[in-house]
């Protein structure tokens, strides 16, 4: 075995990477190019298939499981019911009590009325709502698609002639989708009772002349604004959610990954709808 050993002399010893094998800065940013550009068009496909099961599911009144979607209504809506009521309250009293301190020098209490009103229902009411569902039912997307990858379940489903998309994702688009405009009204509501407190707390504005005046500077389009933002919100959530799952390879530990992917992902895209869909509704106005 030794003579054998010595007429290869360099067998065992790590061989010294060539000089051209590392690549250039510009080979790693086509390389990412190309990436972000699969990832994008993979998502439209997914928005694409979702959005045609769903619609060919309601049409012909069949092909979606309805019971799915009550069960994921209840999960994504009902269970979050109570954190988002919560972080809306505080955040609503938490804005008057601090707009308070610059309106009072000026004499100008009621116009605490136009701030929360106003701002919750446009902007952070949707916005915070988003930000609550994408934190709990975007990494739960993601996990449980990402452990059915894992698992082969996926490919299991498409063997028996079932299409993951419909079967999976359409059920949580759909209940996503209704529930996300109740949740973001939940959290108007609650946001405003929350400047309503501190404004006859703190601001000594009286509840009828709050009530008077909310009702003459909040607008239907201001209400409306709002649920529309929330239903965007709602399926970028589901479809980048799904996205990360289905894109999941390796063990246990890419399911983490992409669960944490998830979250980032969905509450970037959350913020950047946000920002679009308030451009285009103040220009539009």
């Amino acid at each position: 075995m030794q003579r054998t050993l010595a007429l290869f002399p360099s067998l065992g010893e790590e061989v010294p990477p060539e000089a051209g094998d590392a690549p250039g800065a510009l080979e790693r940013l086509g390389g990412s190019g190309f990436k972000v550009w699969e990832i994008l068009l993979t998502y439209l496909v997914l928005c694409a298939d979702t959005a045609w099961f769903t619609v060919g599911g309601i049409l012909k009144r069949k092909g979606i499981r309805w019971r799915a979607v009550g069960y994921e209504m209840s999960e994504m809506g009902a269970k979050a019911l109570g954190v988002v009521g919560l972080i809306a309250f505080l955040v609503g009293g938490t804005m008057a009590l601090q707009s308070a301190v610059q309106l009072r020098q000026f004499g100008a209490n009621i116009f605490v009325v136009d701030l929360i009103g106003i701002s919750m229902t446009r902007e952070l009411g949707p916005l915070m709502a988003a930000i609550v569902v994408a934190g709990r039912s975007g990494s739960s997307v993601a996990a449980e698609i990402g452990t059915m990858v894992i698992t082969e379940e996926i490919d299991a489903l498409k063997t028996m002639g079932l299409h993951p998309t419909r079967f999976l994702i359409v059920p949580k688009f759909l209940a996503i989708s209704i529930t996300q405009p109740l949740l973001t009204a939940l959290a108007d509501l609650f946001g405003i009772v929350g400047g309503f407190l501190v404004a006859i707390l703190y601001l000594e504005v009286g509840p009828t002349t709050f009530i008077d005046r909310l009702q003459e500077s909040l607008y239907v389009k201001d209400l409306l604004t709002g649920l529309i933002k929330s239903v965007i919100f709602a399926q970028l959530i589901v479809t980048v959610g799904a996205l990360c799952g289905l894109r999941t390879k390796g063990g246990a530990d890419a399911v983490g990954r992409s669960t944490t992917i998830a979250v980032v992902a969905g509450i970037f895209s959350v913020i950047v709808a946000d920002a679009v869909a308030s451009m285009i509704f103040y220009f539009g106005e």
